[in-house]
């Protein structure tokens, strides 16, 4: 009798091991990529990509626990950002962070299915990086 318990319990675990494995890979980790444009050396623009890892912890986005974000500098070199610009849309990230419009502009030659969030672009619709730019202050006051 024992014997045959054993083998119904093998066989039922056996059988589960699918949809566990299934459930983990549900369960990935969620990958931001970071393309900042300078140098990681330069002081105030590392403090720039650990204040945007500490705004993301603050909203339960904690790297290395629900999110891998993986930060990439260009060292202020055209052909660099763009060699990384490719590499980034390569290995498929959820969502990419991207400064100034030379980057912008690299990851959009790479990907137009990737979301690219940015920041400090003088002119995101001149760019062509959006088609319109609407403020919520200026939307919530019926401009």
């Amino acid at each position: 009798m024992r014997r045959r318990e054993f083998i119904r319990l093998l066989g039922g675990g056996a059988a589960t091991w699918p949809l566990a494995t299934f459930a983990q890979q549900a369960e990935q980790k969620k990958r931001i990529a970071v393309l900042m444009a300078w140098s990681e050396t330069r002081g105030e623009f590392h403090s720039w990509v650990t204040t945007f890892l500490r705004a993301l912890a603050q909203l339960g986005w904690a790297d290395g626990d629900n999110v891998q974000i993986d930060v990439h500098w260009g060292e202020g070199d055209p052909e660099r950002i763009q060699t990384l610009a490719k590499q980034i849309v390569d290995a498929r990230p959820d969502v990419i962070f991207a400064s100034t419009t030379p980057v912008t502009a690299a990851l959009q030659r790479e990907t137009h299915t990737i979301p690219i969030v940015f920041v400090i672009v003088a002119d995101p619709v001149g760019a062509g990086f959006v088609a319109a730019y609407h403020t919520p202050a200026a939307t919530s006051r019926g401009w």
